[in-house]
């Protein structure tokens, strides 16, 4: 067996991002099957909601079965409906974009920021002043006449978004922050957690975060009614404590309590994960310092990154090489990296909806690869990917 190059494959493998299991977690497991709590109630599910709250500092957190369904129901819990528009990341994972149709409203694609790689926040108020306008106390777009009702922004590769005009719109125009904080769990923005910056936040625990419950998500939130409202539709909307009685339409999105159990060890952890996580991201930008075509991450002055997921831009024509055939490259020597996703304004179920200038998302779309940066990454590992990448242009 030879590769497109005509080489024989590496016996080497390095993944991308693999979780790390560490502490406590086979103890909290094993409780969980010594004693049968291992489905959608139990302590755990409780614990986990208790200090993933203190954590980032939110007064309630209500855990989902994963990341999606906390967008899902944050979304409804919010009020948002049919064909109201939430502008939200146009690079990023397709889970909240899809969400926003779930419940029958319309995404509103905002382009990335060319430094930090997160929505701009400058295209975000210049859509709102510029192409809405405020009718009856009500914001609508200019050209499609539908209500916007919010802004969901999504903090990606472990960097917040700049909050502070998004907040400051949000206010002016009277909109509803749901933050996607699923890739950035104990980043911090002017010195704050994110999670805490808007009105909701959800987050993710799928196995290649930063921590993980295998699957498992978590909303967070100030609002004591919201929190509620979370918990009764994530548990199939049950009225009664004894009979089943429904209301309204709820859904099966809870957390199983062997999950949580896990996710609690791992989130005890989670300081130490990120300590791993900015050392790999140092070692990759001192490698990477001198090599023409390579531009690494940028943390900004006022954010704490934990570098989810550690990214690179590849520039063609001064690496000699794109970031595709890198990434070919690095498959043949048992490196696995991968691009950024395809901007959600050009993925075919979305093409229909508003996007606003979103030409910085392309241009980081062709360039990106991310390397690895699992926790449990060697340092040999590591310095074998910096060879690579530094050398595979000569």
């Amino acid at each position: 067996m030879t590769t497109p190059s005509g080489k024989a494959p590496s016996p080497r493998f390095i993944p991308l991002c693999v979780p790390e299991i560490q502490g406590n977690a086979w103890a909290y497991v094993k409780e969980c099957l010594d004693t049968n709590w291992v489905s959608s109630v139990g302590s755990y599910v409780d614990r986990f909601e208790r200090d993933m709250a203190e954590y980032v500092g939110a007064r309630y957190a209500v855990a989902t079965v994963n990341g999606t369904s906390a967008l899902h129901t944050a979304l409804l819990v919010a009020g948002i409906g049919p064909d109201d528009e939430v502008l939200t990341s146009t690079l990023t994972f397709i889970a909240p974009a899809n969400a926003i149709r779930y419940v029958g409203a319309w995404p509103v694609f905002i382009d990335a920021d060319r430094l930090y790689w997160q929505m701009d926040p400058e295209k975000v108020v210049r859509f709102l002043d510029e192409e809405c306008r405020w009718r009856n106390g009500r914001l609508y777009n200019k050209t499609t006449d539908r209500l916007v009702r919010a802004i969901l922004p999504v903090h990606l590769l472990g960097h917040p978004v700049d909050m502070d005009p998004l907040r400051e719109a949000a206010e002016k125009y009277d909109l509803v922050i749901i933050e996607d904080a699923t890739e950035s769990l104990g980043a911090t923005y002017k010195g704050r957690m994110v999670g805490t910056l808007g009105h909701m936040a959800c987050f993710s625990f799928n196995g290649n975060k930063v921590i993980t419950s295998g699957g498992g998500g978590m909303i967070v939130t100030d609002r004591e009614d919201w929190a509620a409202k979370a918990k009764y539709l994530t548990t199939q909307a049950k009225d009664d404590p004894i009979e089943y009685i429904h209301h309204e339409i709820g859904y099966n999105y809870r957390l199983p309590n062997l999950l949580a159990a896990l996710g609690v060890a791992q989130l005890e952890r989670l300081e130490d994960y990120i300590r791993v996580k900015r050392r790999i991201a140092a070692t990759y930008r001192e490698a990477f310092a001198r090599v023409p075509g390579i531009t690494c991450m940028s943390q900004a002055d006022w954010a704490r990154s934990i570098f989810w997921m550690y990214t690179v831009l590849v520039d063609a024509e001064r690496y000699a090489m794109n970031s595709r055939q890198l990434l070919r490259r690095l498959g043949e020597l048992g490196i696995q990296a991968r691009p950024l996703w395809q901007p959600i304004h050009l993925s075919r179920p979305h093409q229909s909806a508003p996007a606003y200038r979103c030409t910085v998302s392309e241009e980081l779309f062709q360039q990106a690869l991310s390397l690895p940066c699992s926790v449990g990454l060697g340092p040999d590992d590591q310095a074998f990917v910096c060879e690579i990448v530094a050398n595979s242009n000569e």
